[in-house]
């Protein structure tokens, strides 16, 4: 069978950068293929070739056996290629219709636009993906995240693409839009469209995609059938090492009581919460979305305000109505989404490193900007951030060295307790083990950690007790050695009963 797709040799260097070295991919009518690759394996620079962003310097690309070198983007969509980035495309103020056919309307003999045949079109083709839930006229501003991004795909289908890329395609939707996007994209793939899958879940690399192809460090690695090779096989190819768990797990004698939450209320995700988290422990809270783990996390942190209920740092009551006061109390929080909450994207890796001790690091309303520089480049060193300098825009990083940077950002105040929401979402699996193994060097250290995550094996691999969210309340508590994916699933699904332990006593009787 032709490829669809074929790529030979390709390098491609940047000042001071190879960015990719003799890389070889190809793609085959009705599959897809998965291109897996840490953060800076050359993945994004490869889509833009075949996207006709940039032209490489050498080797060759080939759609149906015919070799081309796109000048522009809108020559690579004219062979039948569309790409859909994290960042979707589209005019908010504008129909879904419109913006499915923006720059290619349907036009009547008298060269307006065929306001009636755009909206049939639309119609036809939403419905030829079985969606359903959407009508053309519909403003896209108003759609949801996963409503967009259908919207994005059926904008490649209005154009015939053969080849569609798509790079990290679920990073922002529920699970329920996961789920909807899967059968958008096996539905393609029987109409014969070749996918180029980019994601670092692995998960769904085995759930899609028919092959795998892996880069690291601009070079090419290998490709294999996704039935003949196995999750630990592919994470050695992107790491270039053996990764013998993800989860390198610091086991520490738990110190005293750092946190104690004593019935707090904040209906309705909030319901009669009670725990405690000590020194040296990473605590785990495991829950459905939409189960209260990040509002418990910030109303702990005074991002919203409770209703009743009692909160004591180091056995002493406080009040916590800001997130300036948890601050001073010694409290940290690494929001789950990073862009918006934890970073300014547009400033410097500088700048936001700082940004939570600016009062430690001034003068008379001056920054000390050698402070600051020694603040940011111990940072640097310490969590192993790969920028080219302090002054890199925050925005150009990869999603783990962000993560990285916010983590320094609040661990600059000093903590003695750290809010961990989602910690490594979006972050390839190489970034993965470095923030595990820093959770690791900072319980050492005597620093308490509530840890939230929507990765069971990660809530497994890392806490030393698992405390269980449903509906807004605590349902059940695991200490973590004697816990299992099977128990805490079924906790979180309502599927098990209760099953509450005293951290004190060493053992957990089933549910």
């Amino acid at each position: 069978m032709t490829p669809v797709l074929e790529i030979q040799n390709v390098s491609k260097s940047f000042p001071g950068v190879k960015a990719l070295d003799n890389v070889r991919f190809d793609v085959l009518p009705g599959e897809v293929h998965a291109l897996l690759g840490e953060n800076g394996a050359g993945k994004s620079t490869l889509i833009k070739i075949v996207s006709g962003v940039y032209r490489p310097d050498a080797g060759k690309v080939s759609i149906l056996g015919n070799d081309v070198r796109f000048q522009s983007p809108l020559e690579a969509q004219a062979a039948g290629i569309a790409t859909i980035y994290q960042e979707l495309l589209l005019f908010p103020a504008l129909s879904v219709a419109e913006n499915i056919f923006m720059g290619h309307p349907p036009v009547t003999r008298s060269g307006t636009v065929d306001w009636q045949r755009m909206r049939q079109k639309t119609s036809d083709l939403l419905r030829s993906l079985d969606i359903h839930d959407l009508e053309p006229t519909e403003i896209v501003g108003t759609l949801s995240i996963g409503n967009r991004q259908r919207v994005e795909i059926v904008k490649a289908l209005s154009r015939d693409a053969r080849i569609l890329i798509m790079d990290e395609p679920t990073a922002a939707l529920t699970e329920a839009d996961v789920e909807r996007l899967f059968g958008i994209v096996r539905r393609l793939r029987e109409r014969g469209v070749g996918i180029i899958y980019i994601s670092h879940r692995l998960e769904e690399v085995f759930e899609l995609a028919d092959r795998v192809t892996v880069l690291r460090d601009g070079g090419y690695v290998g490709t294999s059938q996704v039935a003949d090779i196995g999750k630990d096989d592919l994470i050695s190819m992107m790491v270039g090492r053996t990764i013998d768990t993800l989860f390198p797990k610091v086991t520490v004698e738990p110190g005293d009581v750092v946190l104690e939450v004593d019935a707090l209320n904040r209906p309705p995700l909030t319901q009669d919460v009670s725990f405690s988290i000590r020194a040296g422990e990473i605590v785990g809270l495991a829950g459905l979305v939409g189960s209260g783990r990040s509002e418990l996390a910030q109303a702990v942190f005074g991002m919203l305000p409770v209703d009743s209920g009692n909160i004591f740092i180091a056995g002493k009551k406080v009040s916590i109505t800001s997130p300036r006061d948890a601050k001073k109390l010694g409290i940290a929080y690494v929001p789950e989404d990073r862009g918006i909450q934890g970073l300014i994207r547009p400033m410097t890796l500088r700048e936001n490193v700082s940004l939570a001790v600016l009062e430690h690091l001034s003068h008379g309303g001056f920054i000390d900007g050698n402070k600051e520089e020694s603040l940011v480049s111990e940072a640097i060193k310490r969590f192993g951030i790969r920028a080219s300098s302090s002054e890199q825009i925050v925005n150009k990083l990869s999603g783990g060295n962000q993560q990285k940077a916010v983590i320094a950002k609040w661990l600059a105040t000093e903590p003695k307790l750290l809010i961990m929401d989602e910690p490594t979402r979006g972050v390839d699996v190489g970034a993965k083990a470095e923030i595990h193994r820093l959770m690791g060097k900072l319980v050492e250290r005597g620093l308490a950690i509530l840890m939230i995550s929507s990765e069971l094996p990660e809530i497994l691999g890392m806490s030393d007790r698992i405390l269980v969210m449903r509906e807004g309340a605590l349902v059940a508590e695991f200490l973590g050695r004697d816990a299992d994916q099977e128990h805490v699933a079924a906790a979180m699904m309502g599927a098990g009963s209760s099953n509450r332990i005293d951290p004190s006593q060493d053992h957990v009787t089933g549910p």
